[in-house]
């Protein structure tokens, strides 16, 4: 998320997140399967880089970066994370770094269109 904050005030767009999040999706789900395997663990908790993916993701949903747009996509995706609705919950079960990384892909496309809909009703975008 700070990644994402420090990319839009320098003056980049969701097209940079879009292609950051794209480049790290492949090494990220190697990554947390190789972890996985060393651990002995489904999805241990020390990867992180789905939880990156995630969140990128779910800003993706907004028409302007903002505080408010920062704060909603953080929220959203950590509960809809927790939650795991439907496929995000069947999406864990992949095997390997796939589970790991899908479920939060899944949440953060959730989040995405939650903060699109938020936008477009304006009540991300505008005001303090």
């Amino acid at each position: 998320m700070v990644i994402a904050i420090a990319l839009s005030y320098a003056g980049y767009g969701r097209g940079t997140v879009i292609i950051l999040a794209a480049i790290l999706l492949a090494p990220g789900i190697w990554a947390a399967g190789v972890v996985a395997k060393h651990t002995n663990k489904p999805d241990p908790q020390i990867v992180v880089v789905d939880e990156v993916i995630g969140q990128w993701i779910t800003l993706l949903g907004t028409a302007a970066y903002n505080w408010k747009t920062w704060l909603a996509a953080f929220v959203l995706f950590r509960l809809l994370d927790i939650w795991k609705p439907a496929p995000a919950r069947q999406l864990e079960n992949l095997p390997g770094g796939w589970g790991i990384v899908a479920d939060d892909v899944m949440a953060g496309l959730y989040g995405a269109l939650a903060i699109f809909v938020l936008d477009r009703f304006h009540l991300l975008s505008y005001g303090i």
